[in-house]
């Protein structure tokens, strides 16, 4: 047998003993940028470590990975022994794994090609030491090519797809791609999740519908998949965001807090129901 197939088979059988102790993987994508998909993938993740959950969340948006500034990691860094991959831990439940936290110079742009990509998301998957997960939650960059291809082709069984939209037309025609796409490669679609649904004033704690409203709900009616619900957007969402403190940290539980719990508890159901 030839080194490089004999070397790939090892991989494979080390990704599938890894992926083995996971029991959900869950991939967070969206149709286009600027939807808020990340700040969705970190705050599932952190919710469900808060509720006792082991979870790890892996981020393979590796022209713009956010997760480690998100999660306030960003000066730590993946330790490579010689039995795999170490994650960072943030929390007692929560461990973290991105091309952000292996080195690289943050400021410098990662000039690959989809072999390359796929190449490191595969390392990922076959050689970061998780341990035993309950939750694995896969932050993909937008749209649908090489990255979500690549992951949704290595993992053996993935859980399902959450998918990020704002209630405008423009990102309601991607979110639509995406859905088709989990379709194509017949992977189940937990639902879709109607972020920035709003923005609720700071000071009267009115609600100003922004960019719409009920864009989202509309298209998962349409192409008859689960509506997960609706995040409205709050000033200190940025703020939340550069200091990597997930908003669904907070004692005090805002509007957003409250709909994303709600809409973690249906991504919960789901996965369980369809074990």
């Amino acid at each position: 047998m030839e080194t490089k197939e004999k070397k790939y088979l090892e991989q494979e059988n080390r990704l599938k003993e890894k992926m083995a102790k996971v029991k959900y993987s869950l991939i967070v994508m969206s149709g286009k940028g600027g939807v808020g998909k990340s700040t969705v993938a970190v705050n599932l993740a952190y919710a469900l470590s808060l509720s006792g959950n082991s979870v790890g969340i892996l981020d393979i948006d590796l022209h713009g990975p956010n997760i480690a500034k998100m999660l306030g990691i960003e000066n730590r860094s993946l330790y490579n022994f010689e039995f795999g991959i170490e994650p960072v831990e943030v929390s007692k439940n929560l461990k973290a794994v991105s091309v952000a936290l292996s080195g690289y110079d943050s400021d410098q742009p990662i000039i690959w090609r989809g072999p390359m990509k796929t190449a490191v998301i595969r390392q990922f998957l076959a050689d970061v030491n998780w341990g035993e997960l309950d939750y694995l939650i896969i932050d993909s960059p937008p749209g649908t090519g090489d990255e979500p291809l690549s992951v949704c082709q290595s993992i053996p069984k993935v859980s399902g797809i959450v998918i990020v939209t704002t209630p405008q037309d423009v990102s309601i025609l991607d979110a639509r791609k995406s859905v088709l796409f989990a379709v194509e490669i017949k992977i189940p679609v937990v639902g879709i999740v109607e972020n920035m649904s709003g923005f609720v004033c700071p000071h009267c704690h009115g609600q100003i519908d922004i960019f719409k409203k009920g864009g989202g709900e509309k298209a998962a009616q349409e192409l008859k998949v689960p509506f997960l619900g609706r995040v409205p957007f709050e000033s200190g969402f940025v703020e939340c965001g550069d200091k990597g403190t997930p908003f669904v940290s907070f004692e005090h539980k805002t509007k957003s807090a409250e709909s994303f719990l709600d809409i973690v508890a249906k991504i919960k159901e789901f996965v369980v129901d369809k074990k």
